[in-house]
Formats: structure tokens, sequence, C-alpha cells
């Protein structure tokens, strides 16, 4: 890349697309690539904050040293730990030298584990400051959104937030950089994917952190991933209030495990039923053809959840045994659950998908339901009033 974005007075963007990596954090699929944001403010003192990814790094060097001119690089503030965002830490700390590292006690701990860097550190707690001249810095410590070390840096001069990981989004920056120059329809699914994989089993956190910023005033969003928020900025603030609060909307995602078409028979016909009864989003996925964090994402965004498998020596199918465990991991709530599934000699699927549903203590809008064999229409009828129920319980 060859440019560089002013956001605000003597704000920068210094931020690359990465669109060859196909997997973030290895396990989630980049279908549409990832943005790494960094920024430069040029004032009487020079601060970088966040660097990016080293394998995406490419000019990043060069095009600081543009924006630079010349002068030294003073500061450069550590949000957030995650490689993905501190890859250029050690470039950074011998390319210019004398530059000073700013983060918390658990920030440094960890760049001491990373990249052996023991000096120049400025340690910063909740609330204190930074003064560059013109930007006053305020440091706020955000743990665990989504890494212990994690906290977010408030311009209090352009009333800037540069909240690391938080307010972020999946895929790649297209030419629009601010929330102005996209459409939002492109990437709100990406935003709340990101969300619910990488921050969602934080939430309670993320609640935390509002509570911190309740009150300050936000100009502009300023995330590590994604688009920057300089129009409207309260809209990914709410986003993301209402996905960390549990809230979802009306509709229900039915998610089923089959090896021979039987279970996704059932799936499909109670699709049907709560269609009948009125429900206009029904999204109905195969475990075994869609990747999890997408299931997850929908899962996140309606109200029901309707879960279905096959027997499997006498367990459920693994990979609906893979995502009951990463829902467990993640404390899923607030769900209205509904559980189905078939066998041929033995059972498994519905006994070990209830005692899912137990441990993370979800509603059962239900008693579940199983057809040993093949289904008919006469062994179809049991589950109408299932999805009767779950109908009424997400309208």
């Amino acid at each position: 890349m060859y440019y560089n974005v002013p956001v605000v007075g003597k704000v920068h963007w210094i931020g690359v697309n990465d669109r060859r990596k196909r997997l973030f954090e290895n396990i989630w699929p980049l279908d549409r690539g990832v943005a790494y944001n960094s920024f430069l403010i040029i004032d009487d003192k020079t601060a970088l904050v966040d660097t990016i990814e080293d394998r995406a790094a490419g000019n990043y060097i060069e095009r600081i040293e543009s924006l630079l001119n010349g002068r030294s690089l003073d500061y450069l503030i550590i949000n957030h730990m995650e490689p993905d965002h501190s890859g250029e830490i050690k470039e950074i700390f011998n390319h210019f030298k004398g530059v000073k590292l700013v983060g918390n006690a658990k920030t440094f701990k960890m760049v001491e584990a990373y990249w052996s860097i023991k000096d120049n550190l400025i340690q910063v707690d909740d609330g204190d400051t930074l003064d560059l001249g013109h930007h006053k810095l305020k440091f706020v410590m955000t743990p665990w959104v989504h890494w212990p070390e994690t906290m977010m840096t408030y311009d209090e001069t352009e009333q800037i937030l540069f909240s690391g990981d938080a307010f972020g989004s999946f895929g790649a920056l297209d030419g629009g950089i601010f929330d102005d120059e996209i459409n939002f329809d492109f990437f709100e699914d990406e935003m709340r994917r990101y969300y619910s994989n990488i921050v969602g089993k934080y939430s309670n956190m993320v609640q935390k952190a509002f509570a911190k910023l309740k009150g300050i005033p936000i100009k502009v969003v300023a995330s590590t991933h994604g688009p920057i928020w300089r129009s409207n900025p309260s809209k990914v603030i709410e986003l993301y209030d209402r996905w960390s609060r549990y809230e979802a909307e009306e509709g229900v995602v039915i998610i089923f495990a089959s090896m021979y078409g039987n279970t996704e028979d059932i799936a499909d016909y109670i699709g049907r039923k709560i269609a009948e009864n009125g429900v206009k989003n029904i999204r109905i996925h195969d475990v075994s053809r869609t990747h999890i964090s997408h299931l997850i994402n929908e899962i996140w965004k309606y109200r029901g959840l309707v879960l279905g498998s096959c027997a499997y020596n006498s367990e459920m199918f693994p990979l609906m045994e893979q995502l009951t465990r990463e829902l467990t991991h993640m404390g899923i709530k607030n769900k209205k659950l509904a559980l189905f599934g078939s066998y041929s000699w033995n059972g498994g699927g519905v006994k070990n998908l209830k005692m899912f549903a137990e441990e993370c203590k979800l509603e059962l809008v239900a008693e579940p339901a199983e057809i040993y064999g093949k289904p008919n229409a006469e062994k179809l009828q049991q589950f109408d009033e299932l999805a009767k129920k779950i109908a009424e319980s997400v309208k």
C-alpha cells in the first residue's frame, strides 16, 4: 500500500488490507479478507497507536517515515498485544531509536515474552493521560475485551476512541475506509461474525467497558479492524451494546447433523411448520457444510435455536458435538431452544443434546423429539408441536 489517509486533523490512518490470509487466528475463515488498522498522530510529540501483523507489513515503516518527514517517533501505544496488532513492535523499536512503548503492566509482561524488550517502557493505568501537545490522550483499561491486557486510548481533544479490537469487523477495506464511504450491508454480517466468534465469550466484560465509557463524547471510533466510524459512531456502539447483552432478532436457526438424509428431512419439515406459524426469518444449516463461525454468527443473530442430530456410536454426530462444545465454551445465553434427531439402531444424538442444554442452562420450549428409522408423514407429526412452540417463543 502506498498511501496514508487523514482521519481528523493530525491523526492519520496507516492500515493495510490482508487478502491472502485464509484463516483468522488459524481457525475463522476470512472469506472477504481482513484489515489491520494503525494510526499515527503528528503533534508536538508523535505517537503511533498499535501496529499491524508483520506478514502483511509491506512498506509500513516507509509510510510512517514519510508522515514523520524527518522527525523522530516519540511513542508507540500498545492497546492490544495479539500478534496481528503487535507484529511490528520489534521492527518499530529497532528502527525508531529512542521510541518509548506505552502500555499497562500486563502489556509489558507480554512485550518481554514476545520481543525481549525491557527498556523505554511507560506504564499507564486507568485514567492516566499522555500530553502530545494539541492532543491529550487518556487510557482506559478494558481487560478481557478480549485479552487480559487490552486497553483503549481516548483522544480527549478530537474525541477519538482508539478501541483496539472492540467495534472491529472481518472484511478488507475495499477503497472505503470510513463508515460514510461504505455500504454497511457488506460489513454487518462480518462484524457480527467477528463479534460472536472473537469477543462474544467476554460479553460481560464488554458491558463493563461500556460502563467506563459512559458519558464520554465520542466523535470517531477507530478500531484495529474494519471501517473507521466518523459520521455515525453511535451505530457501531449500539450494535456492540446489543450483541453484548445477548439481544437477538425474531427468527429461528435450525442446525442439523445428518449422515443419510433422515435428520435433514426432519429439519426441513420443522422449518416448514415454523413458517406456517408466522416466522419469516428461518435459516437451516447442515453442520457438515457450514463453517462453525457462520453457525455461531447466525445463532447470535436470531432468538430461536433448533438443534438436531442423528445418533453416532451412541453419541451425537461429531461435528454437532464440536458446535455444542464451542457454544458451551462461549457461555451462550438467552436462546429459545428445541431439540430433535433420529437413530437406526441405538439412540444418543438427542440424549447428548439434552445434556448440552442442561449444562448451558438453556430453556427448552418443547419436549425433544426423535424418530426411529426413516421419517414418514405419520412420524413427522410429532414435530408439529415443537415447531409451534419455538415459533411462539421467538415472536
